[in-house]
């Protein structure tokens, strides 16, 4: 049993574990991620809450062992933190310099690609996500990941098996894509049902809006 919303047409996420529930997705246009990075107790900083709530942060305990398979599932994958895996040789790695360079923890972060051309860079303090409201402990800024996707617009289907809060939904939903979206704690997905539903709202006015669909709560495997 697993729980399915359709938030709108094209916009589908799904509360349980992607390695279950991908082999009845299939084949899409792009996955753009941020999977585990296995630190688990390595992880410093960020606001008490987080370690509060995630105890011995065995979340993040290892990494994935199907990650490196997502990259078959699309013309292009972006992976966040894909220097982790054992993932082939890039040229198009994109990085996210948050500019101040007295944090704990890293002061960039590196995403894998699929992508042919040379290195790039996306400058953004880290603080600033306080504009945006933090909800999960390794968010990652919506204008970084509407950069992403910008490198890949011939991708109308986009898929993040590991959604967090929901960003990347976010992005794709404003900048007018089809999204699919998985996560496995119950927290954090809500909160990307509710960010994503209000981003279909909120669209830029130039570009066509998924159309509202049925919500569907659960479904039988």
């Amino acid at each position: 049993m697993a729980r399915v919303e359709h938030i709108a047409e094209g916009v589908t996420l799904y509360l349980g574990d992607c390695r279950e529930l991908l082999p009845s997705i299939g084949n899409v246009d792009a996955v753009v991620t941020d999977p585990p990075y296995g630190l688990g107790d390595k992880w410093q900083g960020g606001k008490v809450e987080w370690k509060l709530h995630h105890g011995t942060m065995q979340w993040d305990a290892e990494t994935v062992a199907m990650v490196p398979e997502l990259v078959a599932l699309a013309k292009h994958a972006i992976i966040w933190g894909g220097h982790l895996y054992p993932l082939p040789p890039s040229r198009g790695w994109l990085v996210w310099d948050k500019v101040v360079r007295d944090f704990t923890s890293g002061v960039m972060e590196f995403a894998w690609t699929t992508l042919d051309q040379p290195v790039k860079a996306f400058n953004y303090v880290n603080g600033q996500l306080a504009t945006e409201g933090k909800f999960h402990p390794t968010q990652k800024p919506l204008p970084l990941m509407k950069w992403c996707l910008g490198f890949i617009p011939e991708c109308p289907v986009v898929l993040d098996p590991f959604m967090g809060s929901g960003s990347t939904g976010v992005a794709a939903v404003q900048l007018g894509r089809r999204f699919i979206g998985i996560e496995l704690e119950p927290r954090y997905f809500d909160i990307a049902c509710r960010r994503i539903e209000a981003a279909t709202k909120q669209q830029d006015m130039f570009i066509e809006k998924p159309k509202p669909a049925k919500q569907e709560t659960l479904f039988q495997r």
